[in-house]
């Protein structure tokens, strides 16, 4: 493992990247390994319970991933580890799943974060009426609406990768961390307390996907 010059005390924390059945993952581990961190692909609760921080990425659709979740034991430990004032990333379904309930397959989720994941309406248009494809999938800016850790030295001439045809939304404003602009305006980062997570996948964003992710392995909530 490379540690480069990130601080000692770095080292001796492990980032449990969890495994539920719903893709993504070696991406993810490669990126985090790149930045030089200590990090296990793991679907056993006990490596989860001692995991200093968490990565909760995925792709797929709602109903299996939480069928997942619910069959391995995960949807208590990713509670638990919340409770506990552990810092905890998702990442593009990982972001949806810690809502509390999404409209693809019907589906209720962890309620981490009160809200609803919806679909984007069939009819979406750009300002200029051309008719946009769902889902969105390629690059695009984000926009701060409260200061985060997570987003220090972010800019929004950044552009991130999405791929989804649904997206959160936060119950609460102050939920609410940065928003995008696909024919709608939509939450594209949320956070409350030890929790943050992005829409887009950090991990196919090149460089400020990278320095996000670092500034998420460095963040004391």
């Amino acid at each position: 493992m490379i540690y480069g010059n990130k601080p000692n005390w770095l080292k001796d924390n492990m980032i449990a990247i969890i495994d539920y059945d719903a893709g993504n993952l070696a991406s993810v581990a490669r990126a985090i390994t790149h930045l030089g961190y200590a990090n296990i692909v793991t679907r056993h609760i006990a490596e989860i319970r001692s995991a200093d921080r968490i990565i909760f990425p995925g792709v797929g659709a709602a109903g299996s991933a939480m069928t997942s979740l619910k069959r391995l034991g995960m949807d208590a430990a990713i509670h638990e580890a919340f409770n506990q004032g552990k810092p905890i990333l998702g990442i593009c379904l990982g972001t949806q799943i810690i809502m509390g309930f999404s409209e693809e397959n019907q589906t209720p989720c962890l309620g981490i974060i009160p809200g609803i994941v919806r679909a984007f309406p069939p009819s979406l248009c750009d300002s200029d009426g051309t008719r946009l494809k769902i889902p969105q999938m390629g690059w695009n800016r984000i926009y701060a609406v409260h200061d985060h850790p997570v987003l220090a030295g972010f800019r929004e001439t950044d552009e991130f990768y999405f791929v989804h045809g649904y997206y959160p939304e936060p119950a609460h404003s102050e939920h609410i961390v940065g928003t995008t602009r696909y024919g709608i305006q939509f939450a594209s980062v949320v956070g409350y307390r030890n929790i943050i997570a992005t829409q887009f996948h950090l991990e196919k964003s090149g460089k400020p996907g990278l320095a996000m992710l670092n500034n998420f392995c460095r963040w004391m909530p």
